[in-house]
């Protein structure tokens, strides 16, 4: 749990449509929507309050049906950023005040790491936003575009988070010719060692109010655009995020109805 001058606020963008997985925040684990079960994980963090950001009724109303607070926001927000940042205005949160972004497809997420981003943030008073992330151990994971790959300074703050393998180990040794296209083994006992990590980022955001209201308002960057990953919008407008180095992998989310599966036997075998 966090320390008790770690205040904050959890707010859960939760958006109706969804491609791969139509009406996502209601899909049903076990009784009760996925929305409801984040928002149920998210309050065993050391959160002053769990708020969920809809863009429906049938949202709210899962929601108030089940205790879970909520607040109906627009439905045309560009990003989850956006939306929270209409969220915090609701809720009349001040500039100063600290709030956790948990994704509305987390339902497994760990309490510990909620608190883990939002005290970091109140440790890093140079930052406006903290996020996590975790050792990659494959070098399938480091070379699929869809896991995002973070670079840190010194001081484990973001330097670049991209789809691409970053960063490259241009002396690795190669016991064996890879494949026309893919990346060298990555070999974890060096590459990926405790002081030169090759890391994972995780969707979890850490925000001071003040700046998720200027969010929206700041150009989108040409890196946002290339690599269509939002936190680059901060990076390029010189702004720093923190990144908290979780030992373990997190749980996995739900984006398919095989990811929806998955979690429903994890609900009854952990």
């Amino acid at each position: 749990m966090t320390a008790p001058s770690t205040r904050f606020t959890v707010l859960i963008p939760a958006r109706l449509a969804s491609t791969r997985l139509p009406n996502k925040p209601l899909a049903d684990l076990h009784g009760k929507p996925m929305v409801v079960r984040v928002a149920e994980r998210a309050r065993l963090s050391g959160a002053e309050r769990v708020v969920v950001a809809a863009d429906s009724e049938r949202i709210q109303q899962a929601c108030l049906q089940h205790g879970v607070d909520v607040v109906m926001t627009r439905l045309d927000h560009a990003s989850g950023s956006d939306r929270l940042a209409e969220a915090s205005l609701a809720l009349g949160l001040p500039d100063s005040a600290t709030v956790v972004n948990v994704q509305g497809d987390e339902p497994l997420i760990e309490p510990e790491l909620i608190d883990h981003v939002a005290a970091l943030l109140h440790a890093s008073p140079s930052c406006v936003m903290s996020t996590a992330a975790c050792a990659i151990q494959d070098a399938q994971a480091f070379a699929n575009p869809n896991v995002v790959k973070v670079v840190v300074n010194a001081a484990s703050q973001a330097l670049y988070f991209s789809r691409a393998p970053i960063p490259w180990w241009r002396d690795a040794p190669v016991t064996e010719a890879p494949a026309a296209g893919a990346s060298p083994p990555l070999n974890p006992g060096v590459s990926n060692d405790a002081s030169h990590p090759v890391l994972r980022h995780v969707g979890i955001y850490g925000y001071r109010v003040g700046f998720l209201r200027q969010f929206p308002n700041l150009a989108v960057s040409p890196l946002e655009r290339i690599e269509a990953l939002e936190q680059l919008r901060v990076l390029w407008h010189g702004e720093r995020i923190a990144v908290h180095q979780s030992p373990h992998a997190p749980a996995p989310g739900v984006d398919t109805p095989e990811d929806l599966e998955r979690v429903r036997q994890w609900l009854v075998h952990p």
